[in-house]
């Protein structure tokens, strides 16, 4: 059976899609369908969002950062037992890594898995200009099918009106499936990174079934279920990654509470399918590691909103830099690199992290960095050989003392062809990074870094 599926989509951001897309999945999980969520790009905070409202972890889709084959294999794993499979955009619909391709889009998404776009048109100040926009956007690239739209903040009955005779007399092909009325009590609290992590802002009750309230009677569900989709390539499709045929499975500690909350789904399935076996701990709660592991993987987040409880959670601490001194593969990134660090300064005051790097970081009022990172690896190291290509997703508001230079690098960073400043930090057989990798990006990193887990717990038991 094929899934239905459709992509929510907006001229840019700030149009309103995440909130009418956990609107959307809330609803049809309500009406007892199984909503598979999806997010396009490499955002976090949105898939916490989607996973609070339907109960399953949502997925990053990134056509940039992952091949073609990787993304049809993770989207119908991940959409195999659903009825829907709901997939938020990034930024504009047409928004990529640069001005002439589609890569890393939301359109070039759509069209690999063949789903029919909705569109969500903030419509607010405009009236018949609305549907030159939507005209617009459908006519961009005709690969592509704008199936439906959603008129957002829409003031009043005669403006819906107004709204609907337009988009009839432009282009009678396009569906509105609905229009929201302008409503702040459905406002999501933002902080720099963007929104407030679901982690750290769970939606009430009330919220949900407001929102759930609105969109129920707002919007044609039953539209949006009808809207046609292709077929998948379920026979061209490669096939899924079986789990790894070593019995011998490795214990890798993973780092995830409400200050290390950043992570790709996809990152924990392909180390599980590499013979992981992973067990989930809190650097804020836990006092200890979890026993008999054979790696530790730490994961971004906010480190520094939690940063005096980190500090204070000495025993983990001292037991993560004993793990590290005795050659225990650690990977970290963003957040988790922060927390490797000698400590970070936040709110006036400096707090001791784990001591790992000789360095301290700082939270800056602007961003520092943001973009996509292709990075190859200089030397063998836990999650590679020499040479390999991998690629990722950099976004901080923080920035560090300049390493020493006795600290190894060993990431050769590219942007868009042009090299930037060495980065991947290794001591021992500790790595760190502010660059999130996703390991769908190059096949060997999950087995490398099990292989490497496996091999340490090996040694420790001789």
């Amino acid at each position: 059976m094929v899934t239905k599926r459709i992509v929510i989509a907006a001229p840019s951001s700030g149009c309103g899609k995440t909130t009418v897309t956990l609107g959307i999945m809330a609803a049809l999980k309500r009406r007892g369908l199984k909503v598979a969520p999806f997010k396009v790009g490499p955002d976090f905070i949105d898939p916490g969002y989607h996973r609070l409202v339907t109960g399953v972890p949502s997925v990053n889709l990134d056509g940039w950062i992952c091949d073609p084959g990787f993304l049809r294999e993770s989207f119908l794993h991940h959409a195999a037992a659903a009825d829907i499979a709901v997939v938020e955009g990034a930024m504009g619909l047409f928004d990529g890594i640069d001005g002439i391709s589609e890569s890393g889009s939301s359109a070039q998404v759509a069209k690999e898995l063949r789903a029919p776009v909705v569109l969500v048109v903030d419509a607010r100040s405009q009236a018949r200009s609305a549907a030159a926009l939507v005209h617009g956007f459908a006519c961009f690239d005709p690969a592509l099918r704008v199936a439906g739209v959603i008129f957002n903040n829409v003031a009043s009955e005669n403006h819906e009106r107004i709204l609907r005779e337009a988009l009839a007399a432009a282009l009678p092909s396009v569906q509105v499936i609905g229009c929201l009325p302008r409503d702040p009590a459905l406002g999501i609290p933002s902080r720099h990174l963007g929104l407030v992590t679901a982690e750290d802002n769970p939606l009430s009750d009330s919220f949900l079934d407001h929102l759930v309230e609105v969109v129920e009677h707002h919007l044609y569900l039953d539209a949006l279920l009808d809207l046609d989709v292709d077929r998948l390539w379920e026979d061209a499709a490669p096939a899924a990654v079986s789990a790894s045929a070593d019995p011998e499975r490795v214990r890798i500690a993973v780092a995830r509470d409400a200050a290390f909350c950043f992570v790709y789904e996809d990152n924990l399935r392909l180390l599980e399918q590499s013979g992981a076996e992973l067990c989930y701990f809190s650097p804020l709660a836990d006092s200890s590691l979890p026993e008999d592991i054979g790696g530790i993987y730490l994961p971004g987040g906010y480190p520094e909103l939690f940063a005096a409880r980190l500090a204070a959670n000495q025993p983990l601490k001292e037991e993560i830099r004993a793990a590290v001194e005795g050659g225990m593969p650690v990977y970290a990134e963003c957040g988790g690199f922060i927390y490797l660090t000698q400590g970070v300064a936040a709110e006036e005051e400096t707090h001791s992290f784990a001591g790992i790097f000789p360095v301290q970081s700082r939270m800056l009022p602007r961003r520092k960095a943001l973009g996509y990172r292709e990075v190859e690896l200089l030397e063998d190291c836990i999650i590679g050989r020499r040479g390999s290509i991998a690629r990722g997703h950099e976004f901080h508001y923080s920035e560090m003392e300049e390493m020493p230079p006795d600290v190894e690098r060993l990431y050769r960073v590219t942007r868009k062809g042009v090299d930037l400043a060495p980065e991947g930090y290794r001591y021992k057989n500790c790595l760190a990074s502010y660059i999130h990798l996703h390991f769908g990006s190059s096949p060997d990193l999950a087995p490398h870094f099990v292989g490497e887990a496996r091999a340490y717990r090996k040694r420790s038991l001789t």
